[in-house]
């Protein structure tokens, strides 16, 4: 079956009467999960696979992928407009998308948001479409060396938003890479930095620590604030679309950001939340007026978006070619799968071509209903900002908990969202940057469990790192760009 024979193929089975109506579900559902803080895909799909024991795979699996990709779009409205990222990987948005709605932008803000992330999704299935055999072939070429460089290289890359004050970057990366160390070691098995708590086992929450750093310390920081202006009464569609110069803008970001997206998400164990940090930290570090960034840049919300939508289709890829799951929404995605008696792997485009193909022909369907469903609701989204900020921040504090105690059913994580908050509030006082401290966090376990299993296969032997082709290149890219950055350092002084 040749690719466009594959693509019609699909849309017979993606625009059956039924088939539609459960995208549209998984769609709507994904967008509203999303937009609540903290709940993310991985509650909602929990709660849906029991659902997919009574319709067709098809039907299920489009549904359950709707609401994957769906979450990415509502995850940007709380980043924006309330700086709670709605999920992981929306903590990126919030330092550029926030700063834009105080500057009475966010109607811009979230137009930019929605194109981007339909752009980068549309292109991801390009991507996964042309490209889906190489890069299943290239996520099984990686080794362990593989992964662990090219995770240095995306700490050392990311490092650069805190380049105007490197070493309290630095400080934050550090502290990030030392509370990943919080919990069991996968190796071993001995508890580190728990103190003698149950509860942190299993390391620290990462929705509480993104919920704590850029939720609560916001509501402390504002909270004095509260009666602060209001946003126009009204927000018309000449105040939400972009300028002819932030379209010009967000064009290079947002095709950057898909490149990465598609590349990363196609990996195994890496995914949109590598794929957002890389793309917004390639754009600061491209850009001709990096201080622009953290002010209230369209690049630093264009990039990121398209890069974690993109990442969000192409994790398929791995799942349905190889039967590898990316990360723990896809391991349900798989579960799904198996449910119905459907075996992933090399055959599956064989075995179930209306699956696969039906599969990805629903990523377009779903993406361009998410495109009509959010515009006409970005003057509702913005509307949020017109209560009064003694009205919204308990309501803000609710949602941070119901969300936080919903991803574990732990009271604990909800004592340290609160403590967290406060950690962040003064930090941002003393002006250290959240994000590095999250982006050390989220790539700290990563980076240490594929540094150690690439050091037992190699006998302890580090030259592994320049031996294989890979992980050579990333290490040599790696040593580059610390150089540039010594080099500008120097220059600038």
């Amino acid at each position: 079956m040749t690719t466009l024979e594959g693509i019609a193929y699909g849309f017979s089975v993606a625009l059956q009467p039924g088939v539609l109506i459960y995208c549209l579900l998984g769609v709507t559902l994904g967008t509203f999960i999303g937009v609540l803080p903290g709940i993310g895909a991985m509650a909602a799909i929990s709660l849906l696979l029991p659902i997919t024991y009574y319709i067709t795979p098809e039907a299920a699996l489009i549904m359950l992928a709707g609401v994957y990709y769906g979450a990415q779009y509502g995850g940007a409205v709380a980043s924006i407009l309330l700086r709670l990222p709605g999920t992981p990987q929306s903590a990126v948005t919030t330092l550029d998308g926030y700063p834009m709605a105080r500057q009475g932008r966010a109607g811009v803000a979230l137009f930019v948001s929605m194109v981007s992330s339909f752009a980068g999704s549309i292109l991801g299935i390009v991507v996964l479409v042309v490209l889906a055999g190489w890069l299943s072939h290239a996520a099984t070429a990686f080794g362990a060396a593989d992964y662990a460089a090219m995770m240095i290289l995306g700490l050392v890359a990311a490092s650069t938003i805190g380049s105007d004050r490197p070493l309290k970057g630095f400080a934050m990366v550090v502290l990030g890479l030392i509370l990943g160390c919080v919990g069991t070691d996968v190796n071993s098995g001995a508890q580190r930095f728990t103190f003698g708590q149950t509860e942190l086992m299993d390391g620290i929450n990462l929705v509480a620590l993104a919920m704590g750093l850029f939720g609560v310390a916001e509501v402390i920081a504002n909270i004095r604030d509260a009666e602060r202006q209001a946003a126009p009464e009204r927000v018309s569609l000449r105040q939400m679309m972009p300028t002819r110069d932030d379209l010009r803008r967000m064009i290079g970001p947002t095709l950057r950001g898909t490149g990465l997206g598609s590349f990363f998400g196609a990996l195994p164990g890496t995914g949109s939340t590598l794929s957002s940090f890389l793309s917004y930290a390639m754009e600061r570090r491209i850009a001709r007026r990096p201080e622009r960034f953290g002010n209230g840049a369209v690049e630093g919300v264009a990039g990121p978006e398209a890069a974690n939508n993109a990442a969000s289709i192409t994790a398929f890829v791995p799942t349905l070619t190889l039967g590898i799951p990316g990360d723990p929404i896809m391991a349900l995605m798989l579960g799904a799968l198996v449910i119905h008696g459907v075996q992933p792997g090399p055959l599956m485009l064989e075995a179930r071509p209306e699956m696969f193909w039906g599969l990805v022909v629903s990523f377009g369907i779903g993406n361009l209903l998410l495109l009509i469903l959010n515009l006409p609701l970005i003057g509702i989204w913005v509307s949020m900002l017109r209560i009064p900020f003694r009205f919204l921040y308990p309501a803000i504090l609710i949602f941070v908990c119901l969300g936080v105690y919903s991803v574990r059913g732990s009271a604990f994580d909800i004592v340290a969202v609160a403590l967290i908050g406060l950690a962040g509030y003064l930090l941002a006082i003393a002006r250290f940057s959240p994000a590095l401290l999250l982006l050390g966090f989220v790539l700290g376990p990563l980076i240490e469990t594929n540094l150690r299993r690439a050091l037992l296969i190699s006998r302890g032997d580090a030259m592994v790192f320049l031996e294989r082709p890979i992980a050579c290149g990333f290490t040599i890219a790696t040593g580059l760009l610390i150089l540039l950055s010594i080099w500008q350092a120097w220059r600038r002084r």
